[in-house]
């Protein structure tokens, strides 16, 4: 459980352990953490969009939620609001995870630490090599 991965990893650093919602907004790790943004000149004057660049979206994006949402697609698991989030963030980066079957098939893959990439297709075999079971 998210819960019980926080507390192990930040222990103390979490002010408030009440719910997920308080662990993450009272996280000493977490705080004063911003995404950068980039101006950009419109029609009714500058503007700011997130820099696309930054490593929220090059390294949390293909070592943590496409790990996740590959481990999920191995359990036959949907993530509907997971690859929502893929999807708008791979047209924003220009790079292909989930493919047209609606799989992490896409072409930008091998970039990733997804189980997927390793070539793990069935999640028995992905635990037991993990050694996650025996």
């Amino acid at each position: 459980h998210v819960s019980e991965w926080m507390t192990r990893s930040y222990g103390d650093d979490i002010g408030d352990k009440s719910s997920i919602y308080t662990m993450l907004h009272s996280n000493k790790g977490y705080r004063g953490l911003t995404h950068p943004m980039q101006p950009i000149e419109t029609a009714t004057g500058e503007k700011y969009v997130p820099n696309f660049k930054y490593r929220y979206f090059t390294e949390d994006l293909p070592c943590g939620l496409i790990v996740t949402r590959g481990i999920a697609e191995l359990a036959e698991v949907d993530t509907p609001h997971m690859d929502e989030v893929i999807l708008w963030c791979q047209k924003m980066l220009g790079k292909e995870y989930i493919g047209l079957d609606g799989k992490l098939s896409g072409k930008d893959l091998d970039s990733t630490r997804c189980p997927q990439h390793y070539g793990f297709h069935d999640l028995d075999s992905f635990m037991r090599v993990s050694a996650y079971v025996q």
